[in-house]
């Protein structure tokens, strides 16, 4: 495969120990819970009945697993979507493959790196409460949505993916006490969550209004782009406005990215700070259409100035030349509905008319053309050149889903897990090399566990303790996104030691006496 990540140049040299067979641990008590997730492919209350009630004839039950739990305190606040098939469109044989427990449980116990997982939620090498108390939910093969999980290590939590072959996992944030503590407080107000990573999430069908190219869950490379210059912009944002340095992107697994924001000063915020940098992002909405212009104030603020100058050579190739948005007379009539200036937009409506078969390329160079012919009302030329900003932002600029980012209690399915729909890895994305990332060559679970076999009999001349050398990741394709995944840990983990010295020296000062 193209690489498609580069190794991070903070990476450890060496590989290291990082995922060995660990031996048993006893079974953790979970428990079970039967509100929707308000994950990406939420499962009906129907489809849940079945999976139990397969379960059940089984040698566990689920009811042995999992102890009953009716309360729906801390839900996640991502809105549920319906997913369609995506593009190119999997075999129902593949798609059930993906999720057939045995193909899980080599997945999580021979490729998945619960080791750098667990150090970048827990910021320390030692298990610590960023990661003791930290919720993680479960979701089962069949639909069973098992919420307020905690694990004391890194091991516990690696043997519980092996025995319970979740289809994914999502990562909520840390709470005041153990989550499965929570029952036994007195007052329910005193669990609360204290700490998670600001989030953020860009989905493909929010740009169903703009994009000509595919619809719903569908992607191809072409509406891909959208999703480059979203990252690219929300970025440039994150890092420039605010200063935050430890920015994980990582693909959804089918039509989208997350950035997970780990700089401690981004995890203690609380929902009124989400909610203000969210608000700093949002200029658009996914379900927004038809409007007249976006109402933008002028001078232009810094980040939409440079939001501007960063989208500008895409809308005129990717938008104009790829998704020709405004080709046939009903696509244009969104064109016109943007222009506030009534004898503009008459003029070029009389020449769109007159000329079917002009390009959005085109069309656009019209409104210029059109209005130097001195058909301008109610607009200066100064007023035009900002209105096709807005136009040019309207198709550009990122469609966040900002829901998602407010709610410090907000649950997000973790990186490396694998998208029951396309079965590829939820793989981290190397910003540095944005453009090189290709969403269809992000390997599948299957195809991962294939390359080992094919690593083994490539090389079974190999003595026992040279192949003993070489973990089963490090012979797939999965091996730069894991290299990539452990630098940025490393990068973090640095940080994180450099402020513990620096409030332990301060907590000295104080201490000391003169």
């Amino acid at each position: 495969m193209p690489h498609a990540v580069s190794p991070s140049p903070e990476r450890e040299s060496a590989a290291g120990a990082e995922d060995d067979f660990l031996p048993d641990a006893p079974v953790i008590n979970t428990e079970q819970k039967d509100e929707d997730s308000n994950v990406e492919e939420p499962a009906d209350a129907q489809t849940k009945t079945e999976a139990r009630t397969a379960a059940n004839d089984g040698h566990t039950k689920l009811e042995d697993l999992f102890d009953d739990d009716d309360d729906d305190e801390f839900s996640s606040s991502a809105q549920s979507k319906p997913e369609n098939s995506c593009q190119p469109k999997p075999q129902a044989a593949s798609k059930a493959q993906y999720s057939e427990p045995d193909t899980l449980r080599q997945f999580y116990s021979r490729l998945f790196p619960f080791r750098p997982l667990f150090q970048w939620l827990n910021h320390s090498p030692t298990p610590q409460p960023d990661f003791q108390n930290r919720e993680f939910a479960f979701v089962l093969p069949g639909g069973a949505y098992i919420r307020y999980q905690a694990f004391a290590s890194a091991d516990l939590f690696r043997k519980q993916c092996i025995q319970m072959t979740p289809e994914r996992f999502e990562i909520g944030p840390q709470y005041s006490i153990n989550p499965r503590d929570r029952k036994t407080l007195r007052k329910a107000s005193s669990f609360r969550p204290v700490m998670k990573e600001l989030v953020f999430d860009i989905d493909m069908t929010d740009y169903d209004p703009i994009r000509t190219c595919c619809t719903g869950a569908k992607i191809c490379h072409k509406c891909w782009q959208f999703i480059i210059m979203a990252i690219k912009v929300v970025d440039a944002a994150l890092r420039d406005d605010f200063g935050f340095q430890h920015i994980l992107w990582v693909y959804s697994g089918r039509r989208g990215a997350h950035a997970w924001i780990s700089d401690k000063r981004a995890r203690e915020m609380d929902d009124a700070k989400r909610k203000s940098i969210a608000g700093y992002l949002e200029l658009l909405r996914g379900s927004d259409n038809g409007r007249k212009g976006l109402g933008i104030r002028r001078p232009l603020h810094p980040h939409i100035d440079r939001s501007l100058k960063i989208l500008n050579p895409y809308f005129q190739n990717e938008v104009l030349a790829d998704q020709d948005p405004w080709e046939s007379a009903e696509q244009a009539e969104k064109l016109i509905q943007l222009l506030p200036d009534k004898t503009l937009t008459a003029a070029l409506q009389k020449k769109w008319d007159s000329a079917p078969d002009r390009t959005s390329n085109q069309k656009w160079a019209d409104i210029d053309a059109v209005a130097e012919g001195g058909n301008l009302s109610t607009l200066s030329a100064r007023q035009l050149v900002e209105v096709k900003q807005d136009i040019r932002l309207e198709y550009t600029y990122p469609r966040l889903d900002a829901e998602v980012s407010k709610k410090l209690n907000h649950l997000l399915k973790s990186p490396f897990v694998v998208h029951p729909g396309t079965g590829r890895v939820c793989v981290p994305i190397d910003v540095r090399r944005l453009e090189e990332f290709d969403p269809f060559a992000v390997p599948t679970v299957t195809q991962l566990l294939q390359e080992i076999d094919d690593w083994d009999q490539k090389n079974g001349a190999l003595s026992e303790e040279e192949r003993s050398k070489v973990q089963d990741w490090q012979k797939t394709g999965l091996k730069p996104y894991v290299e990539y995944f452990r630098g940025y840990v490393a990068s973090l983990l640095k940080e994180e030691g450099k402020g513990k010295r620096g409030r332990d020296e301060d907590d000295g000062a104080e201490g000391m006496e003169f």
